[in-house]
């Protein structure tokens, strides 16, 4: 009786598995991307944002999801569209531009943020220093 139930465990775990192995493997992380600008505008940056990911081993649908918002324009709409990424538990916020960083900036301390900027990120005030950034916000300064 005992070597009956010890095989129908075994088994039963066997079966089970491989069902919760899938399920583990479909929570990828996710990285947030929220840019002011509209999505039309921005078609090939946001291509060579995906290459530069896939180049470095990040594969959308395979190791990692993207989540993009888009304020068309209206930069107001910033707060919103990060509360949704937050609300989504993003892995960290990449934010295009200056308005989206100061956005994500203000709405988390803990989300880690990549921005882009042509401007100067420490007399912007989302950084202290450029070779020590402190907090949660990192990025690249484009030099123009």
């Amino acid at each position: 009786m005992r070597r009956r139930q010890f095989i129908k465990g075994i088994f039963g775990v066997a079966a089970a598995w491989p069902s919760k192995l899938h399920a583990q493997q479909t929570q990828l992380p996710v990285i947030g991307f929220v840019n002011s600008s509209a999505a039309r505008t921005q078609v090939l940056a946001a291509a060579a944002y995906r290459r530069g990911l896939e180049e470095v081993g990040f594969a959308e649908g395979r190791n990692v999801l993207i989540e993009s918002r888009w304020a068309d324009g209206n930069p107001e709409r910033l707060p919103e569209l990060i509360s949704e990424l937050l609300k989504r538990k993003v892995a960290i916020i990449m934010a295009g531009g200056p308005p989206a960083a100061h956005a994500a900036k203000k709405a988390t301390s803990t989300v880690p943020i990549v921005f882009t900027t042509s401007d100067d990120p420490v007399k912007a005030g989302l950084v202290s220093s450029i070779n020590r950034p402190s907090g949660n916000l990192t990025g690249v300064h484009i030099f123009q």
